[in-house]
């Protein structure tokens, strides 16, 4: 048998790493492979869908740790927002390549402080392939690498919460220059 292949896809909010897994899962599902994608549930938007920004989707399993990820009939796998889960997502990530699945994996790779996001690090530097992937900075439209968490319009100070899902309406992406974290209240 032969060993399965990782694609991790990374980058800051709304660089578009949920519409390059669907676009690359839907590859697969043209050629007849069949595919599973898991969701963590702490992402609570869309309910059982993985969605893109520009409104294409494909159905979820919405699962709350690693352990819940089972290979089943399908040979690939997709996994959404793997910044959420634990550290276990790793060992399960080299059992579905071991048994020869295609794994895609998406996720933030920094958080809103500009550091490494929780197992995405880890899953980068073991990816086959590895797709960084960045977006159009909301403040000056250069090239947008990180992501800035807002509360009530402003940057969110060193000390919020590591997680806090949501949209729009709390982060936005930016580039270097523009990024803010003012310091702890």
């Amino acid at each position: 048998m032969k060993h399965g292949r990782l694609h991790t896809i990374a980058g800051c909010m709304s660089s578009g790493k949920t519409g390059e897994l669907i676009r690359l899962l839907s590859r697969h599902r043209v050629i007849g492979d069949d595919i599973v994608i898991y969701k963590h549930s702490v992402d609570t938007r869309d309910g059982d869908k993985a969605r893109s920004r520009l409104g294409t989707e494909m159905e979820a399993i919405v699962v709350s740790s690693s352990d819940q990820i089972m290979r089943g009939p399908c040979r690939v796998v997709g996994i959404e927002e793997a910044q959420f889960f634990d550290e276990g997502l790793v060992k399960r990530v080299q059992e579905l390549l071991d048994d020869g699945c295609q794994v895609y994996v998406t996720g933030l790779n920094q958080d809103f402080r500009g550091e490494p996001f929780g197992v995405m690090p880890v899953l980068m530097s073991l990816a086959d392939e590895l797709s960084l992937l960045t977006a159009i900075c909301q403040k000056c439209h250069g090239v947008g690498t990180r992501t800035q968490r807002l509360i009530d319009g402003e940057p969110a100070p060193w000390d919020s919460p590591t997680v806090l899902v949501g949209g729009a309406d709390y982060y936005e992406a930016r580039c270097p220059d523009c990024h803010e974290v003012p310091a702890a209240e």
